[in-house]
């Protein structure tokens, strides 16, 4: 009986390590991600997963609508499509 134990603490363990190094922090960074994404509301400052910065004029439920370039072009993009918000000083650098 002992010896049958002591054969699965091993895998145990690599599976506790495996989840506290790999699986955990992953669910916490898309958990992060989606309440941003949630968050996002008119007037913030976005990147697109695609690298595009603008400005959101319209957000609905699945769908936001954002202004890009110079010429004030509106783009409608999936909101799980938004990368990350943008602060001034981010733009700046």
């Amino acid at each position: 009986m002992p010896q049958q134990l002591g054969g699965l603490i091993i895998p145990l363990g690599f599976l506790a390590i495996f989840y506290f190094l790999i699986i955990r922090p992953q669910q916490k960074k898309e958990k992060k991600v989606k309440e941003m994404r949630n968050s996002i509301k008119v007037g913030d400052e976005i990147i697109t997963i695609g690298g595009i910065y603008g400005k959101v004029i319209k957000a609905k439920e699945d769908v936001i609508t954002i202004e890009v370039g110079a010429d004030k072009a509106k783009l409608v993009v999936a909101r799980w499509a938004i990368g990350n918000t943008v602060t001034k000083s981010d733009i700046e650098d």
